[in-house]
C-alpha cells in the first residue's frame, strides 16, 4: 500500500530567550526581596519551603537550585515539597519520584525533599470550599512557589496553570484537588483563584517564582513576585504566554501521529490547545484544529505510567499500553473527574497497523492523499514532517522551512521513522 511520503520541515517561531536564566533569577530574587514586607523577610535559621511540581519546564532543577541558593544566602534552610494535588498516584513516595526524576535530587538543588500527603485546614474565608496545605511546608517559616504560566488544558480563564494554580490544587494537596475537581469546570475556572487568594492571605508564602516559556520550550521570562502581588500580576504573564504557545501550522488532518505523551509534556500527556479535544462533558470542543485520528506511540519516562489523556487519542501502540500504570493514571482522572479522558483508545499492535485502522476510519480515500502530520509531541512543533497535501497549503509562508527531502512513512517493516527518541 501507498502512503504519503514525509517531508521534514521546521516551523518558526519567536526565538525570544533568556540567555541567563541564573543571573536574571538572582537578580529578580534580591529585587523582589527588597520589595517584600518586614514580615516577609527571610530570616536567618528559618526553615523555608520551596513548592515544586510535576511538570516537564526548562531550566528547572537550575531555578530550583538558585532559589535554594538565594535562600541559604538569608542564612535560612531550603527544602522541597512537592506541590501537585494528585499526581504521582497520590503518594509521597510516589510525588518524591516524580521530582527524583527531573533531577530534582538533594545533591543536584542543594535542598532535601519533604514528601507527604498531610495537609493542614486553613480559615476558609470566602472561598466556596474548604481551603488545605501542604502541613510540612504550614510548618515551615515560610513558602516560595515555583511553577510555568501557561494556558490550561481544561479551561480558559484569569487564572490558569501557573501559581495559583499551584497554590490552590498543588500545596492543597490530594485533599484540595478532589474538592476542587468535584465541582467540574467551575471549580477550576472559579473556585480554584478563591482557595489560592484565601491561603496567600492565611498560609505563610512569601513569594512566587513565575516561568514563561517560549514556543520553542526555552524559557523567556523568569519573574519573582511578592506573594501580594501574585493575583494581579499573574494574567498579564499568562496572556504572554497564551501568544508564545506553539500550533500546528494548518488547521485541519486526517492524521496525527504523535511520537509521547507524559505529564512532564502536558497535564493530560498532550495539550489540548494544540490538538484541539477537550473530552469534558458538557463542554464545547474547539473548533480548531480538527483532526479525524490521532495516534500517539509511545508514553515518556518521566510520566512514570501515567497515562491520563490518552482518552484524547483514537488509537495508541501496544508498546504505550505495556507502560501504563493504571493506579496512578486512573487516580489522577478520578480526582479530576474527566473520565473519557482515561478511557483507553484502540491498541495497534503496529504503527503498519494504525495506518490501516486510519484509511478505514478516514472512509477509505486514496492513502496517498491523506493529510499527516508527524510530531515529537504537543510541546516540540518547530520540527515536524508533512505529507504533500499539508506542505502543498504551506507554500510561500515565511515561518515554515523544509529541512530534506520526503521519506517513506513507513519503512520496509511497517514501522514509522521516529521524530524522537523511543
Amino acid at each position: 500500500m501507498t502512503y504519503p511520503r514525509l517531508t521534514p520541515i521546521r516551523q518558526h517561531f519567536s526565538t525570544h530567550r533568556l540567555e541567563n536564566v541564573a543571573s536574571e533569577l538572582k537578580a529578580q530574587l534580591q529585587a523582589c526581596a527588597a520589595a517584600l514586607p518586614p514580615k516577609a523577610a527571610i530570616r536567618p535559621g528559618a526553615r523555608i519551603a520551596i513548592a515544586v511540581g510535576s511538570r516537564g519546564i526548562a531550566h528547572l532543577v537550575e531555578i530550583v537550585r538558585q532559589v535554594a541558593a538565594w535562600v541559604k544566602s538569608q542564612g535560612a534552610e531550603p527544602f522541597i515539597v512537592p506541590a501537585m494535588g494528585s499526581h504521582g498516584g497520590a503518594t509521597a513516595a510516589g510525588q518524591r519520584k516524580v521530582l527524583e526524576g527531573y533531577g530534582l535530587t538533594e545533591a543536584a538543588v542543594g535542598a532535601p525533599i519533604v514528601s507527604s500527603m498531610d495537609v493542614v485546614e486553613l480559615p476558609q474565608g470566602d472561598a466556596e470550599v474548604p481551603v488545605y496545605y501542604d502541613a510540612a511546608a504550614h510548618a515551615a517559616d515560610g513558602t516560595i512557589v515555583i511553577n510555568r504560566i501557561k494556558p490550561h488544558t481544561s479551561f480558559h480563564g484569569r487564572h490558569e496553570s501557573g501559581l495559583m494554580k499551584m497554590i490552590a490544587i498543588g500545596l492543597g494537596k490530594h485533599a484540595q484537588a478532589l474538592a476542587i475537581h468535584n465541582l467540574g469546570v467551575r471549580g477550576l475556572r472559579e473556585v480554584m483563584p478563591q482557595v489560592a487568594r484565601q491561603a496567600l492571605r492565611s498560609a505563610n508564602i512569601l513569594l512566587g517564582v513565575a516561568i514563561v516559556e517560549n514556543a520553542n520550550d526555552e524559557t523567556m521570562i523568569v519573574r519573582a513576585i511578592p506573594a501580594g502581588c501574585i493575583a494581579e500580576e499573574e494574567p498579564a504573564l499568562l496572556e504572554i504566554a497564551r501568544a508564545q504557545m506553539p500550533r500546528l501550522p494548518v488547521p485541519e488532518l486526517d492524521l496525527l501521529i504523535v511520537d509521547e505523551m507524559g505529564k512532564d509534556i502536558s497535564g493530560l500527556g498532550m495539550d489540548t490547545n494544540v490538538i484541539g479535544r477537550l473530552k469534558i462533558p458538557g463542554q464545547p470542543e474547539p473548533e480548531r484544529p480538527r483532526i479525524r485520528v490521532i495516534y500517539v506511540r509511545d508514553l515518556t519516562d518521566a510520566t512514570h505510567g501515567n497515562a491520563v489523556g490518552m482518552g484524547l487519542a483514537d488509537i495508541i501502540s501496544r508498546r504505550l499500553f505495556s507502560k501504563i500504570d493504571f493506579a496512578a493514571t486512573y487516580e489522577n482522572a478520578a480526582t479530576s473527574t474527566f473520565l473519557e479522558r482515561a478511557k483507553v483508545p484502540m491498541i495497534a499492535e503496529s504503527d503498519a497497523q494504525a495506518m490501516q485502522w486510519t484509511l478505514r476510519a478516514c472512509g477509505d480515500p486514496d492513502p496517498a492523499s491523506l493529510r499527516v502530520i508527524h510530531i515529537r509531541n504537543t510541546l516540540r512543533l518547530d520540527e515536524l514532517a508533512v505529507s504533500p497535501r499539508v506542505l502543498d497549503d504551506l507554500k510561500g509562508r515565511e515561518d515554515i522551512e523544509v529541512l530534506g527531502p520526503p521519506r517513506n512513512l513507513l519503512d520496509t517493516s511497517g514501522r514509522l521513522e521516529t521524530l524522537s527518541p523511543i
